[in-house]
């Protein structure tokens, strides 16, 4: 079962113009992106899916495979079918968001690991545990619950479950996701939904349209790169560890 990796890279940014070529330790930042999930173990191929000249020459300048997207694509998930199209022997398609460059390798294997096991699955995620009660209030960080299987029961950016009673857990969703490639053509070619659009996440159409999502529960710590102090942050955790 052949599974690739498209990192969706866009000039275009509200908060920090430019991001996908900002320096992280010397490197533009899809570089340290596309360098971190290149040493994933189950993908095939890692590929930069991009619509600026910029991107594509800094990833061929350090070695690594891009190619151009059409600039009208109103999604990420738009952009990543255009590259699916381009590989039918890939049966899985692995999504890595371009502002991730703390990505751990093994969750992309974990992901593709779900898919093996489980023939019937068409799309996957990933969460982690929230603690920090300005962080569960945060309408920047995505929140979802799920049911006993681990299939997500809904996103929002409100908090949830909503705490009336003490127990359950707040699980923060993390942008990566993983699909069967005859899914991923089709769901990017559904339209918009509802719930879709009054929370502005793209993952509730599939919701809405029936379709699971399995959710990996992970403890790795994820530092996405969204403002000048995100990349500070980040410019740290890479002088420390030493990446």
């Amino acid at each position: 079962m052949k599974s690739i990796c498209v990192i969706p890279a866009r000039y275009s940014s509200t908060r920090l113009p430019g991001k996908p070529l900002k320096d992280i330790c010397g490197e533009p930042m899809i570089c340290r992106v596309f360098e971190r999930a290149k040493k994933a173990k189950s993908v095939a191929e890692v590929i930069v899916a991009t619509d600026d000249e910029r991107i594509l020459c800094a990833v061929e300048k350090n070695f690594g495979k891009a190619m151009m997207t059409r600039a009208d694509h109103k999604t990420g998930t738009d952009r990543l079918a255009e590259v699916a199209e381009k590989f039918p022997d890939a049966e899985i398609i692995v999504n890595v968001q371009g502002d991730e460059p703390l990505i751990e390798p093994s969750l992309i294997d974990e992901l593709v690991a779900e898919f093996v096991k489980d023939k019937n699955l068409q799309m996957a995620t990933v969460a982690t545990e929230l603690l920090d009660a300005e962080e569960i209030k945060n309408p920047n960080n995505v929140k979802v619950v799920m049911d006993k299987n681990n299939n997500a029961l809904y996103f929002s950016r409100s908090m949830i479950p909503y705490p009336r009673n003490a127990g359950a857990k707040v699980f923060k969703h993390i942008g990566i996701y993983a699909y069967r490639r005859n899914f991923l053509l089709d769901y990017a070619r559904m339209e918009p939904t509802p719930l879709e659009k009054s929370e502005s996440l793209e993952q509730l159409r599939a919701l809405e349209n029936g379709f699971k999502i399995r959710v990996i529960k992970s403890s790795c710590k994820f530092v996405g790169v969204d403002t000048e102090e995100d990349l500070r942050l980040v410019n740290e955790i890479y002088r420390q560890e030493g990446f």
